[in-house]
């Protein structure tokens, strides 16, 4: 554990639309003294307002959940609360779900095969500000990147702005909330995304939101 989170309580909000599962974590995480569920939800709606009421650290958030998956909680929970952390703890391991997921802002995605010690480990590092994957999803992009970008990448030069950008696009960030965060024009941003896509062989957002995944700042549980 790290020193700037040894003393920490680590609130957490948890939604998953099966009892067992959240009586299941409930379990896992209560045996940790540095994290404390604040409450829970069976669905995306309560969810919302859940987070809206406590403003926890973290969102701990199932994807099929009823009156509103999943995605769309964490969308709204990134709009009305943008200081919240929101980790996907999900069955789903196809590539579709993790790029919906971090589109709209997740900051990480675990299966729910994870050990309880993976689990505690993902939520202390998302705190560090890493984003976290289960060892089998960072496999899988590993596995697609290596289908999508040549041998040459390792020879290819990219700028800082490019850097920045392929970092705030693997955050799930638009390209008008990257050219605010950044203090330059869409078309600007668009130009850089355009231009890493061009040098690495790319061929679409969803090769380029892999790549950055696996060769920026992620980290793997």
């Amino acid at each position: 554990m790290d020193d700037i989170l040894s003393e920490k309580i680590i609130r957490v909000v948890v939604a998953d639309d099966h009892e067992i599962v959240r009586a299941g974590l409930r379990r896992l995480l209560l045996v940790n003294k540095n994290i404390k569920i604040l409450g829970e939800s069976a669905n995306g709606e309560d969810l919302v307002s859940l987070v809206n009421y406590y403003k926890p650290d973290i969102a701990l958030v199932d994807i099929a959940m009823p009156k509103l998956d999943g995605i769309e909680a964490t969308k709204i929970i990134k709009q009305d609360c943008p200081d919240v952390l929101v980790v996907m703890l999900t069955a789903f391991e196809d590539y579709s779900h993790i790029e919906t997921a971090l589109s709209v802002g997740a900051d990480g995605y675990l299966t729910k095969n994870i050990t309880a010690k993976e689990l505690v480990e993902a939520l202390y590092n998302v705190m560090l500000g890493n984003r976290v994957f289960s060892k089998s999803i960072i496999k899988l992009l590993d596995n697609m990147q290596t289908s999508d970008i040549e041998d040459e990448e390792e020879q290819v030069t990219i700028s800082k702005r490019e850097q920045e950008v392929l970092n705030l696009v693997a955050q799930g960030n638009t390209s008008n909330e990257i050219a605010k965060k950044l203090n330059i024009s869409v078309r600007t941003v668009q130009t850089h995304r355009a231009n890493v896509m061009q040098k690495l062989n790319i061929k679409n957002t969803a090769g380029l939101i892999r790549y950055a995944i696996n060769y920026l700042d992620s980290e793997p549980i």
